[in-house]
């Protein structure tokens, strides 16, 4: 098996000599079908990611590899074999999981910053200019493209393979891209082992606490919006919303409002979110709620509320959020003065109408791909 890749790998390096796009392509492609599939079959969707966290596995033991082949069967492979299945594993890896975070984002938000680096990110893994000769003789900041690479990986498929929580995947996942790129950043210096030491402790605990503090700028790469509504009731049989609100009047907050959401989670997931709804940017209330997920049109969940601030008029927002505060999406609603009303949506006066897609700052982003995914 062995000797076959040995014989092989200067072939496949020819071709990908004579053919560069061909390679990038094939990443691309197999990394788009892999979303695809998993959003379609849900079966898929831990083997899949199984799959490319076994690529990565087989990516971090390089060396050991080298030291097996070399041991057991008398010949080395080819380095290069190594060089292109590290880039593919990259190209694999990010535009799997681009797609997931490119739904997600909010991109009027921090949020945006972390999404745009991983697009930078994959377009350095099929450029071979960039990625042979700016990025991997650079060590350290090749490293630092494998630990993000990897982070945004393990946030994707940690609660897809073993139904983690978000904050808890947000944990695993920053521990374990720390450890990766740290260890390689220690095998590759050339320092004593007491300053490498110490410079590892350093940059574990720099990148660490900026992990944390950066959590809300992160988005939860598999949980979204895929319904929202305010609503003056909900129609329990149906688990609907009788109508969707946008304008109201301060006398209409008397009646109650529902902030009815369906979130897309993967199947096996339970999740606690959390409804915090903002007046004029200034908190009123934070509702907890459970999600089980599963559901392929998302599952079904809404806050209630009916206390309102003496002064309720202004802009509302309600941000959908994780337990560690990453942002899923947001619902926005005025409340007017009530001669300036005229706007207003009422069940009593007008038919039910059917939810509109999210109101979220990425709605006009997300459409498109979600009606390409349909």
């Amino acid at each position: 098996m062995f000797k076959f890749l040995s014989d092989l790998a200067p072939k496949v390096i020819a071709l990908s000599d004579r053919f560069p796009w061909a390679i990038p392509l094939f990443g691309f492609g197999s990394g788009i079908a892999s979303f695809l599939l998993v959003e379609r079959k849900q079966e898929f969707a831990q083997i899949i990611a199984a799959l490319i966290l076994a690529s990565w596995c087989w990516l971090l033991l390089e060396k050991n590899m080298h030291r097996l082949v070399w041991r057991w069967f008398g010949f080395q492979l080819p380095q290069p074999l190594f060089a292109y299945a590290a880039q593919l594993v990259h190209q694999e890896s990010l535009f799997f999981v681009i797609p997931f975070f490119f739904i997600t984002t909010a991109w009027n938000s921090g949020q945006a910053i972390y999404t745009s680096v991983l697009m930078a990110a994959a377009v350095i893994s099929i450029v071979d200019p960039i990625y042979f000769r700016g990025l991997v003789p650079r060590r350290t900041w090749y490293f630092t493209f494998h630990g993000l690479t990897l982070f945004a990986v393990l946030l994707t498929a940690l609660p897809i393979i073993f139904h983690l929580p978000t904050a808890k995947s947000y944990l695993w996942s920053l521990a374990i891209a720390l450890l990766v790129t740290l260890a390689g950043v220690f095998s590759e210096s050339s320092w004593r082992w007491w300053k490498r030491g110490l410079l590892v402790v350093t940059l574990a605990a720099v990148f660490g606490i900026a992990g944390l503090w950066a959590r809300p700028w992160i988005p939860p790469a598999t949980l979204w919006l895929t319904e929202v509504a305010i609503t003056h009731s909900v129609d329990d049989v149906n688990r609907a919303p009788e109508n969707n609100l946008k304008t109201l009047s301060q006398s209409d907050l008397q009646k109650g409002l529902y902030a009815y959401t369906s979130i897309h989670a993967p199947r096996g997931l339970n999740e606690r979110i959390y409804h915090v709804w903002l007046l004029n940017g200034k908190l009123v209330d934070k509702v907890p709620l459970d999600i089980n997920g599963g559901r392929e049109a998302g599952y079904r969940a809404w806050s209630h509320k009916v206390n309102f601030p003496e002064n309720s008029i202004g802009r509302w927002q309600i941000h959908v959020v994780t337990e560690a505060n990453q942002l899923i999406g947001i619902l926005r609603f005025t409340v007017a003065a009530s001669a300036a009303a005229e706007n207003v949506i009422d069940s009593s006066s007008v038919a039910p109408t059917p939810p509109s897609e999210p109101v979220t700052p990425d709605a006009a982003i997300k459409t498109p791909l979600m009606n390409l995914i349909e």
